[in-house]
């Protein structure tokens, strides 16, 4: 079989944050620290398999967390009808990566049994473990589950030839990253296991977390699963777009082919 294309899509971004929003620990906790948002679009010939779904303008408003364009807008440059998606990869529940799943009605989910139990679990009855859940995400994870259209992974499985998912947790029980076969090597979406470069590669944790050692130890296996640290794609880090060449719009970057800045690459990497 061929290698996949692999396409990071931006959706939103929010510039109101800090260092402190990103890291537990960080002397320079009070700096600014942008955060985008993103979907990623796998693709081998007219095979489609979407990463993750982003949130509506409902959700934007709802948490005052504005999005710069509808998901489903996103993805129009890459020729993607909603309605012809027939798979996507969960990687958690949370709202940023569930809250489109209804945009996408003909999908099939892939998903943790782990994130699933998590996010229908007593640990729900905390306010603070609750808050990056939207109830209405997860029931619609439950219908796609009872309309026979959800597959549940425990740990490693394969979606397709090239295409695997992998639990990482920590961040949330059973978030999963996601390893693809392309031209540049194994590559790893890493979604939320590494919102950041910087968490990963400096070993500086998410301050979202359920399990601190799982998202330690989540680290590693990021490192292990790609075939070069420089293929490991993280959630939600704005140099992706500086590293990584631009695909057929300003908001979308194409990461099959591999980092394309060596000097950002090496600052990165160091």
């Amino acid at each position: 079989m061929s290698d996949w294309e692999v396409h990071a899509v931006k959706y939103a971004d929010r510039n109101a944050r800090v260092r402190g929003d990103s890291f537990i620990f960080d002397d320079n906790h009070d700096a600014p620290h942008a955060m985008d948002y993103f979907i990623w679009v796998l693709r081998q010939g007219s095979r489609v398999i979407l990463v993750d779904t982003g949130y509506d303008a409902e959700e934007a408003a709802s948490r005052d967390r504005p999005i710069r364009m509808d998901p489903r807008a996103a993805l129009a440059p890459l020729g993607i009808a909603p309605e012809a998606v027939e798979q996507v990869i969960v990687t958690h529940l949370h709202y940023d990566h569930a809250g489109g799943l209804h945009l996408f009605p003909n999908a099939r989910l892939h998903l943790q049994a782990a994130e699933m139990a998590y996010a229908t679990g007593p640990c729900m009855c905390h306010d603070v473990l609750r808050m990056p859940f939207t109830a209405g995400h997860v029931c619609e994870a439950v219908q796609r589950l009872y309309s026979g259209r959800l597959t549940f992974y425990e740990g490693d499985g394969e979606v397709a030839e090239g295409v695997t998912v992998h639990c990482i947790g920590g961040h949330s029980r059973g978030l999963q990253c996601v390893r693809v076969r392309t031209k540049a090597g194994w590559l790893v979406l890493a979604s939320d296991a590494a919102h950041y470069y910087e968490n990963v590669f400096k070993r500086k944790p998410f301050p979202i977390v359920v399990d601190l050692q799982n998202m330690l130890d989540g680290f590693t296996r990021l490192e292990t699963l790609a075939s070069a640290r420089g293929l490991i794609v993280p959630g939600h880090d704005p140099l992706v777009r500086r590293l990584f060449p631009q695909g057929p719009a300003d908001h979308i970057v194409r990461l099959d082919t591999g980092p394309q800045d060596e000097k950002l690459l090496t600052e990165i990497l160091s």
